[in-house]
């Protein structure tokens, strides 16, 4: 398995540390509001790696944490608390507004079958950890105390070390790019240095006691605590959006490095934007849409209601490094090819394989394209999870069973079975798509009887010579969505939306 390491920008061979235990931790949600399209990107990027790295046979521990303390506004040390700010708005304690907002976040990724992590730690539960952290630094002589807050000292870290190792920044510039914005930063030695811990005003309501007095920790100290107390003082994966690279893993390097001496991690993966007609997706500019709204339709730029599985095969036609664009146009064909892909799987579960005694050339063919198209699937996601190349791969073995169930090419005991496990591994285990279209109201079972008793009642038309009642049924169906297909074995219905 070969994946693309942010840290020194090109692909490597997976090796853990200790195989075949894997260390894992992503950067989650800020609990202050409800998700959106750029959380599921990022969480769904991640849950296929983890989905897939089970797949191989590694023993995963993924972290993923909940941000309830420190996130502030500007992500600048001398901002509001975005959580505090939405507490006072809606005239909540605090931490009403992250448990609230936590649930909805999972409600969310259930929907869209995002696998729970291992461990899912609050950064308001690991106080005394971010507190051992900040003295550590000062211990090392690589952060300052004033006034009550502890700041770290990046220009005497990068003496030593490389600030902007991960992202490619340079110190100097970073700082002729922030001298002008010295106001409200007089206690910093430099304006690029960041909170380990920042003394509480009177009208802060989170706080917590320390060395230092009264306070609460930096957003950046979170992380590299948690992680270390999860996963050791050195893991596998850390990842994360793209967005977080500077200044939040930026920081993370330098807090572990000077705390346990060494880098938290041995590979960091970031995930890319979504866009709306190459426009970044956010609040700010009134194009970000929340994931309850997709599901409903109720939101100016959409012209439908999307399930969860649409949105999420949407996110995975992209390599999880690439932009990706949003509009109604790109999601209705994902909806479309899903429904091919889901139909195919339903397809194969009641097409008749060939008996091998009756297997023709082009049968044994047909034998051999089956596993060719399961290698170049698990070939496409050893290379760097590259699910748009794997999706493209399943459409393949698609089209051979379409062709088997339209009689044209008939498939052996062997390519029936090959095809089976190969869509049950990768489709539903490491894609993780299920078909929500009839199930996402829990009665699946109830409309396929439904269905299927209208069928019978149609069959029974036509034994009377009704034709016309029975072409009314199908036509009433048909407006409906569901296609009917008249067999010798009698008729089958799919969903055509």
């Amino acid at each position: 398995m070969i994946i693309y390491n942010t840290l020194t920008r090109q692909k490597e061979p997976f090796e853990p540390l200790h195989p075949p235990y894997v260390g894992m931790y992503v950067c989650g949600p800020t609990v202050y509001g409800d998700p959106h399209l750029g959380h599921a990107r990022s969480a769904i990027s991640f849950d296929i790696l983890f989905r897939y790295l089970l797949h191989k046979g590694y023993k995963v521990r993924y972290v993923r944490n909940i941000t309830d303390v420190g996130h502030l506004e500007n992500d600048s040390d001398d901002g509001e608390d975005k959580l505090l700010k939405k507490a006072r708005l809606e005239q909540l304690e605090p931490m009403e507004v992250a448990k609230y907002y936590t649930d909805r976040y999972h409600d969310m990724m259930d929907a869209l079958n995002v696998r729970r992590p291992s461990i899912e730690p609050n950064a308001s539960g690991h106080i005394m950890e971010q507190i051992e952290m900040a003295q550590q630094a000062l211990d090392a002589g690589y952060a300052y105390v004033v006034n009550g807050s502890v700041y770290f000292d990046v220009a005497k870290y990068n003496a030593r070390y490389h600030y902007g190792i991960l992202s490619g920044r340079v110190l100097d510039e970073l700082l002729s790019a922030t001298r002008e914005n010295l106001e409200g930063q007089d206690e910093k030695r430099n304006p690029v240095d960041f909170a380990l811990w920042k003394r509480a005003q009177p009208e802060h309501i989170m706080r917590w006691r320390s060395p230092w007095g009264e306070g609460f920790p930096g957003w950046h100290l979170e992380c590299s605590a948690m992680g270390r107390k999860y996963l050791g003082e050195q893991f596998d994966i850390h990842g994360g959006g793209m967005d977080l690279q500077f200044p939040h893993h930026e920081s993370e390097i330098a807090q572990s490095q000077v705390a346990n001496g060494q880098p938290p991690c041995r590979y960091w993966m970031h995930n890319n934007m979504i866009t709306v007609n190459g426009q970044k997706m956010g609040k700010s500019l009134g194009n970000s849409i929340m994931l309850e709204e997709f599901f409903t339709g109720h939101h100016p730029l959409l012209a439908q209601a999307y399930t969860p599985m649409s949105v999420r095969f949407f996110i995975l036609q992209a390599h999880y490094r690439s932009t990706l664009d949003f509009s109604n146009e790109a999601l209705q064909a994902s909806e479309k090819g899903l429904r091919r892909l889901l139909d195919a799987v339903q397809t194969l579960s009641t097409l008749p394989p060939t008996p091998a005694l009756q297997a023709s050339e082009a049968i044994r063919a047909n034998e051999v394209a089956a596993s060719g198209i399961v290698e170049k699937v698990f070939g496409a996601l050893d290379d760097d999870l590259n699910t748009p190349v794997a999706i493209a791969h399943l459409f393949d073995a698609v089209r051979l069973i379409n062709a088997a169930h339209d009689k044209k090419e008939p498939l052996s005991v062997d390519a029936v079975t090959t095809l089976k496990k190969l869509f049950d591994e990768a489709i539903t285990q490491i894609l993780g798509l299920r078909d929500d279209r009839q199930a996402s109201s829990g009665h699946a079972a109830l409309l396929d009887g439904l269905i299927r008793m209208i069928l019978n009642v149609r069959e029974a038309a036509k034994a009377r010579r009704d034709f016309a009642t029975g072409d009314r049924i199908r036509d009433e169906l048909t407006a409906l969505g569901v296609a009917v297909k008249d067999t010798k074995e009698g008729s089958t219905w799919m969903y055509e939306r």
